[in-house]
């Protein structure tokens, strides 16, 4: 196959995407495969269409919510049932966030299988990198479609279909819960002896990106001890803060888009409920920002009703980011320790963070006695610090794993809607003509 330019390549990405909705929809993808390492660096490269992920957790998660008068004009009821934690059709009818997930996968794979096919010559870096999006984009999917991680159970509880290969026409399967984290964890460790520690971009995948990306699954997991060696050796490679102090509160969007803390530069779709103007913050988590803690104004904007808007995102303008970042990394870092009974080591790395979010001269390190506390303060910083990362979810699954007892509880026209600890409704629906189409087992009600 002759070398395709880089229009070709844009047109064979978005046919690659639009054919890729079903998962058994035969397609003939050799049509569309670039043969070259440059080609296939370029596929990866198109970050803003690759790095655009699920807006299903953060509906669901409880940092946010929408007035009446604004979920009574959205315009999708899929949504409205979303938010409300329906058990059912809760997807959209087409760019839905399965459809979006797995049409990535088959993106990574074909790179995957391209550099494999072809025997493509010094191409450790673009597997590297491909492997780390395959990574990342099954952990998303395993947040937002599977139970959270328990050891004692994950053998037998549903995980996702494994698509590793491009051929369309292989039909899907879904594997164990403990599969699907096995996979994850085979192909950031792969991606880890890969990859440089730093690349020419922060839109590509380093070796720090796969460690972080390592940290946030055993984190997940409850792998306390491998969150912690990741966590560090992700941190002794790259630990860059910002100051908050240098940064202007009075800025419509104080953060600049791929500032020093991000590693990867992902984003969250377009959702209605999401957006800068109708998603409000919890009023009680605005009010638990000390008033000398700089995040409180340049993370929040308040309107004359006094409802609270969130223009902090890592993205320099109105949209949701879903970076992983060294903050995170501090934070899944400091909590290892507290779970490990390090109480003094986890606070160290809190405060290393805290003292750049503080303003100047008026932080006073935290401190704490016991093993709890200190997973408890953590755990209080790493909700107010992530916050619109998409990270929410996933958090709340996995406190309530280790008995956190966190009932969820929405309001909507005079209606409450709760959502209890360990619900099966942390298993979204899988969309219903995927289920359909592919004979896959629905996720339990």
């Amino acid at each position: 196959m002759k070398k395709i330019n880089f229009l070709s390549l844009t047109a064979a990405i978005f046919l690659m995407i639009s054919c890729s909705r079903y998962l058994d929809e035969k397609s003939d993808s050799s049509l569309a495969t670039p043969e070259t390492l440059e080609d296939n660096q370029a596929m990866l490269d198109r970050y803003y269409v690759l790095g655009i992920n699920a807006t299903s957790g953060e509906i669901c998660a409880d940092d946010i919510y929408v007035s009446d008068v604004d979920f009574n004009t959205m315009p999708t009821e899929p949504q409205k049932r979303l938010y409300t934690w329906q058990p059912d059709h809760v997807s959209l009818a087409s760019g839905n966030d399965w459809e979006n997930c797995f049409a990535k996968i088959n993106i990574f794979n074909t790179v995957l299988y391209n550099i494999d096919h072809y025997q493509i010559s010094n191409a450790d870096n673009l597997k590297g990198q491909a492997l780390v999006f395959r990574a990342a984009s099954y952990l998303e999917a395993a947040q937002i479609w599977c139970l959270a991680y328990d050891q004692q159970s994950a053998s037998t509880r549903k995980g996702l279909p494994l698509r590793l290969d491009p051929d369309l026409n292989i039909p899907s399967v879904r594997s164990s819960l403990q599969q699907t984290y096995d996979h994850i964890l085979s192909d950031l460790h792969t991606a880890v002896s890969l990859l440089p520690v730093n690349q020419i971009a922060v839109s590509r995948p380093s070796k720090v990106t796969a460690l972080g990306y390592l940290t946030r699954a055993y984190l997940y997991m409850g792998d306390y001890e491998n969150a912690l060696k990741y966590g560090r050796e992700a941190l002794l490679n790259y630990n860059t803060l910002m100051d908050y102090n240098s940064l202007n509160a009075a800025a419509s969007y104080p953060f600049k888009e791929m500032n020093e803390e991000v590693l990867l530069p992902t984003s969250m779709a377009y959702s209605p409920f999401l957006t800068s103007s109708k998603a409000k913050v919890d009023p009680d988590l605005f009010q638990s920002y000390h008033s000398d803690d700089l995040r409180k104004t340049l993370f929040f904007r308040i309107l004359p009703t006094e409802e609270v808007l969130f223009k902090g995102n890592y993205s320099g303008s109105s949209g949701r980011m879903t970076c992983i970042a060294t903050d995170e990394l501090y934070l899944s870092v400091a909590e290892a320790y507290a779970q490990l009974n390090k109480v003094q080591e986890g606070m160290e790395v809190l405060n290393q963070l805290l003292i750049k979010r503080w303003k100047a001269g008026t932080f006073i390190p935290f401190t704490a006695t016991t093993r709890d506390e200190a997973v408890a303060l953590i755990r209080k910083e790493r909700r107010k610090e992530l916050l619109f990362r998409g990270l929410r979810w996933a958090d709340v699954k996995r406190y309530n794993r280790e008995g956190a007892n966190i009932i969820l509880s929405k309001t909507v026209n005079g209606e409450t809607f709760l959502l209890p600890p360990n619900d099966l409704r942390y298993a979204i629906a899988i969309p219903e003509d995927i289920i359909g189409m592919t004979g896959m087992p629905q996720n339990d009600r």
